[in-house]
């Protein structure tokens, strides 16, 4: 089996931000040589996270955050982390922070409507999103 990992850089602007790297995954899969295998996508910070959806339309991802903004205020009475951050951590932990994509002939196996997205809930930041092909 081959393994290969490589980091993408992600730069957020807004404080609650969907962006999609679908072209960044398949360009490290492409790069990888690899025919055929998995991809695991995995973010590294506990307040930002990794999910799959449609990236045809943008109402989509802007619907997902404002749910999320919904359910979890930012300003939510009650919380005790001190950083101002709680919303982020928990949002995060509701995402989640990997996703494990399947390839074939060096070609992402998406739904026809689905990205990969990194999910930005304390931005804006420098982020880092790790992917290792295994084939």
């Amino acid at each position: 089996m081959n393994i290969i990992e490589e980091t993408i850089s992600v730069k957020t602007h807004n404080r609650n931000e969907m962006i999609d790297i679908t072209s960044q995954v398949q360009s490290v899969i492409s790069k990888s040589g690899i025919d055929s295998g998995i991809a695991v996508v995995t973010c590294p910070h506990t307040t930002a996270g990794i999910t799959i959806n449609e990236n045809a339309d943008p109402d989509v991802p802007h619907d997902i955050l404002l749910t999320l903004e919904a359910m979890i205020p930012q300003l939510r009475k009650g919380y005790r982390h001190n950083e101002g951050n709680s919303d982020a951590h928990v949002k995060s932990s509701l995402v989640g922070c990997s996703e494990i994509l399947c390839f074939l002939n060096g070609k992402l196996h998406l739904g026809t409507w689905q990205g990969v997205f990194f999910c930005e809930f304390d931005g804006s930041r420098n982020r880092k999103v790790n992917v290792r092909i295994l084939g």
